[in-house]
């Protein structure tokens, strides 16, 4: 016999095609209305083409069948914006005062991090004019959606995102615009892109602290930030600048991340402090924020994020970055 806590394990095995997320992750179940063998479900049909819907309502029938073989099973889809079906718990800006001091790697590596803990994570990736979120993960596929919404393209490892590079025709393509279109271009990625259910959106600011990352402290429910730096003369001032941003925006600086911070030569056995002595003591009292990481230059990482296999890095130090992430970020930020 058909019940209603059948009915929502069967959607659990309806997978949106392109994304490899139920429809319930997705948050496209509208309604479930059982009458004994009869049952009426609602989707949203935000983002989905209609060969899309059709396969969902395929399938739908299919797994319902398998409970319950002569149930009668009605199928209708709702126009939803993504605004009205997207539940993320959690949206945290990577942030950096100036450029070339990886913040997409330290946003990567975040969202890998909190994939393996078991959260549902997807990355934003705002820097418009550099963007290079999709060239680590490895990622060519364009975005597919209707007039309604756009889903984001998934990552080997289930890792949601959304770039202006999947969107070009060739990903060496530069996007010259002026600042107003960068942020509308911003806006939209939060704005249409149906996320579903996540527990961490993960934003890669672009640097600084202009138009861009002003847009998306404004416009997006950001819940902390992280800051990036390197170890050399300019970060102190450099790091107080972007602090000072997010404390002026009423954001909460959940820790900051040294990268570059030494290369290990195991030939030796020894770091070396390739840009000077580590700062991360200093910027960490500076921020009023713990020091969550001190990244080092790995020919390893570099070749993997150059391969698009970033996924596949694995080291002490990312162990020991997820143990620091998880005392800021506690397991009750878990939305499912």
């Amino acid at each position: 016999m058909l019940t209603q806590e059948k009915i929502t394990d069967a959607l659990n095995d309806v997978l949106v095609p392109g994304i490899s997320r139920s429809v319930s992750d997705m948050n496209l179940v509208q309604g479930i209305e059982l009458q004994e063998n009869k049952v009426k479900i609602s989707f949203a049909s935000t983002a989905l083409a209609e060969s899309t819907q059709d396969w969902i309502s395929e399938k739908t029938r299919e797994v319902i069948k398998g409970y319950e073989k002569g149930a009668e099973v009605e199928i209708e889809f709702l126009e939803k914006r993504p605004a009205e079906i997207n539940r993320i718990k959690n949206v945290i800006a990577i942030m950096s005062g100036k450029g070339g001091v990886g913040k997409s790697l330290v946003t990567s590596l975040t969202a890998i991090i909190l994939n393996k803990q078991g959260y549902d994570v997807g990355i934003l990736d705002a820097d418009i004019t550099g963007p290079s979120i999709p060239k680590m993960f490895g990622i060519t596929l364009r975005p597919q959606g209707n007039d309604s919404g756009i889903l984001p393209v998934q990552s080997a490892n289930g890792i949601e995102i959304i770039s202006i590079n999947l969107f070009l025709s060739k990903e060496d393509e530069a996007v010259i615009w002026r600042g107003p279109l960068i942020g509308k271009a911003i806006t939209q990625f939060w704005e249409d892109v149906l996320w579903g259910k996540l527990d961490f959106l993960l934003v890669d600011l672009p640097p600084g602290t202009a138009d861009a990352p002003l847009t998306v402290l404004q416009v997006l429910p950001v819940t902390g930030t992280i800051i990036v730096f390197t170890p050399q003369d300019l970060t102190t001032m450099i790091v107080k600048k972007a602090v000072k941003m997010a404390q002026q925006m009423g954001k909460a600086v959940l820790g900051v991340v040294e990268n570059m911070s030494y290369l290990y030569v195991p030939e030796i056995n020894k770091k070396i402090e390739v840009f000077g002595k580590s700062r991360g003591e200093e910027m960490s009292l500076a921020a009023g924020a713990p020091l969550l990481a001190r990244i080092p230059i790995d020919p390893e990482l570099a070749l993997l994020c150059d391969e698009g296999h970033i996924e596949r890095y694995d080291s002490e130090v990312l162990k020991s970055y997820g143990a620091a992430l998880a005392t800021v970020i506690p397991a009750s930020n878990k939305l499912h």
